[in-house]
């Protein structure tokens, strides 16, 4: 179904509040993984603003759809976004990886309302993927499982193995989205291990594979839209994404893999980018 112009206001005015929320909350922590957070936000935006079923005030509803975020380091992201649709209080976002906090710096299903799988080490959200898209077509459930993980990611064999049984079992249901963002904790991607074409590499695992702009919420909606038609086939959407994305200062910081409120000059670009969201957010988008 495309996205009407109402729609597409809404969900804009969503990612700003869960981007606004995600800087505030790790400026608040004094440092954290705020570039592959805000890289994936116009993403979280679409899935917890129209495209998944969900239901905030029954977060184990058995007929919801289910997000594994393997890059579980972006974990600020998906709070930030589970907040703004009622999960759970925005005040719990000042408590990320504090003592007794329901947030740590990773996301875990048994601490977190809307957290349906612990996840942080690297690969391993691949293969729970599977096997929860597995698991729900052997029971006959309809359920979608989307699939969110890191570009720097892809470094481990694990995600290979799980993206060949996904092609082979035609989990069709479970939307493989890679966060192609291009840099990684050591650097660039490219430099690290170079991925190469990710479209042509899936496509030759045997997926259904689009590519689109990671800021472009319309054309995330529309790639989603497409890959819940495919019933024969595994689908993947390659998310071509700016690390820091939606703030011109963290977009070309160089080390805004992990973002540190330490010196004066990140914390006046982070609460000049807070004024700029919060009139947004008043101005409604």
């Amino acid at each position: 179904m495309t996205i009407s112009d109402d729609q597409l206001k809404e969900l804009e005015l969503l990612a700003t509040k869960i981007r606004l929320d995600t800087l505030k909350s790790i400026q608040h922590m004094g440092q954290g993984h705020l570039g592959g957070s805000f890289s994936i936000v116009e993403l979280l935006a679409v899935l917890y603003g129209k495209q998944m079923k969900i239901n905030p005030k029954n977060p184990n509803w058995p007929d919801r759809d289910w997000l594994v975020l393997s890059k579980g380091h972006a974990g600020a992201g998906l709070y930030s976004a589970l907040a703004n649709v009622g999960y759970f209080d925005k005040d719990w976002l000042f408590t990320i990886n504090e003592g007794g906090t329901r947030l740590p710096s990773h996301p875990d299903r048994l601490q977190t309302p809307g957290v349906d799988v612990t996840t942080g080490s690297l690969g391993q959200g691949t293969s729970m993927a599977a096997g929860i898209a597995t698991g729900l077509k052997l029971a006959n459930k309809t359920n979608d499982v989307y699939l969110i993980v890191g570009d720097g990611e892809l470094n481990e064999g694990q995600c290979w193995e799980a993206f060949q049984y996904i092609a082979h079992a035609k989990l069709h249901h479970c939307i493989v989205i890679i966060d192609d963002n291009k840099k990684q904790l050591d650097g660039p991607t490219a430099e690290i291990m170079n991925p190469f074409d990710l479209q042509k590499k899936m496509q030759a695992f045997g997926f259904h594979t689009l590519k689109v702009k990671g800021a472009e919420i319309k054309a995330i909606d529309a790639a989603i839209n497409d890959c819940k038609s495919i019933e024969n086939k595994a689908v993947c959407i390659i998310l071509d994404s700016i690390k820091g994305q939606g703030v011109p200062y963290f977009e070309t910081l160089e080390e805004n893999h992990s973002v540190k409120f330490n010196n004066d000059r990140v914390n006046q670009a982070a609460e000049q980018a807070v004024q700029e969201l919060e009139a947004k957010i008043v101005q409604g988008v």
